[in-house]
Formats: C-alpha cells, structure tokens, sequence
C-alpha cells in the first residue's frame, strides 16, 4: 500500500507547464484533472487510515483514477 499523493505533475513532471496551460484553456481537460484530485484526495485518505473503504471501494477508485490517468495522458501527448 503507497502512501505516494500521486499528483499529476509528480507523475508527468516533464508535462508541468502544459498540465497548467490545459487547465486554463481547456473545460473538459480541467474537469478531468479536477476528478483525478479528488479521487487522488480519496485515495490517500484511505492509504493513510483518514477515511476507510473496504478493500474492493479502495481498488475501484484505483482503477478509476488509473483510467483518468490515461485520459488525462491522451491530451498531453496529442
């Protein structure tokens, strides 16, 4: 189990500056990132024992911010 935030410019640091730009040039890409906090947020509570979820909760959002992980890799490579 990570304790890691996971923060989108930690995971595409090479990507910072273009993560920024998106946010404010692009509605769907912020709501993407905006979802991907949140769940990140949830996450880490749960890791750190601030919040709990059973195991199957916390390995759905898992995979969920996984997904949006991806998503959020389409924009910044296309």
């Amino acid at each position: 189990m990570s304790h890691t935030k996971h923060a989108l410019t930690e995971e595409f640091p090479e990507h910072a500056a273009k993560i920024v730009a998106l946010k404010g040039s692009d509605a769907h890409f912020a709501g993407l990132v905006e979802e991907y906090n949140l769940l990140n947020e949830k996450i880490h509570r749960s890791e750190a024992r601030l919040d709990l979820l059973t195991e199957e909760e916390e390995e759905h959002l898992r995979k969920k911010r996984s997904h949006l992980k991806d998503h959020i890799w389409m924009h910044l490579k296309g």
